[in-house]
């Protein structure tokens, strides 16, 4: 299911970040400050467990969090959304994922993945701030799957259309949450309107 959040703060954060003269500290800044909005609503449905407690005042019985949460940023540009959904969920632990793309077959492959141990029985955020053609997400997905993980999220901050069907012909299960769904792809393969490369822009590299 496709989750497109339209909140006033989140589009006024975002169109700071979609200016081209927006510099690297700025944008990171926006960028933090829009996944910890968008953790409210991606974390609206996490399952709760019972539990008897004891405040200061008496004993009651109320809810916490059921399972582990853990994040899962494709390299190198998902790296931007972990700060900001981890200063909300500090429990969360975070994997790792980096894929590449064959020049000649195009097909993704990965390089590199480091992920906690229990991502079999955790809710899995996949991160990555564009969603533009969906193949590393969807290979992404798959790589998770083969390893365990049942309950995933895909968490963007823009994506074109393109992307968004690709992801959920692949993996219908999915629930995807963006900041925006965007008008397309270019012939180049870019989101428009977009904002740039994130990875570049996050890191300053460009």
């Amino acid at each position: 299911m496709l989750h497109v959040m339209y909140h006033p703060l989140i589009t006024h954060k975002l169109t700071q970040m979609r200016k081209k003269e927006t510099g690297t500290k700025d944008f990171k800044q926006n960028l933090d400050e829009i996944a910890g909005l968008m953790a409210y609503e991606v974390c609206r449905d996490l399952p709760v467990k019972k539990v008897h407690i004891e405040t200061p005042v008496c004993e009651c019985d109320t809810y916490e969090l059921a399972k582990e949460i853990v994040l899962i940023p494709i390299l190198r540009a998902g790296l931007g959304l972990v700060n900001g959904i981890n200063d909300l969920i500090p429990t969360a632990k975070v994997g790792f994922i980096g894929l590449y793309r064959d020049e000649e077959t195009l097909e993704p492959h990965e390089y590199f993945a480091k992920f906690p141990s229990t991502m079999p029985s955790a809710v899995n955020l996949v991160l990555d701030p564009m969603l533009a053609t969906g193949g590393s997400a969807v290979a992404a997905i798959d790589m998770i799957k083969a390893r365990g993980a049942k309950t995933i999220k895909l968490v963007c901050l823009v994506a074109a259309p393109e992307g968004v069907k690709a992801v959920e012909e692949a993996h219908p299960d999915v629930d995807i949450y963006l900041a925006a769904l965007d008008e397309k792809l270019n012939e180049n393969g870019y989101i428009v309107p977009g904002l740039g490369d994130a990875g570049d822009r996050i890191f300053g590299t460009k």
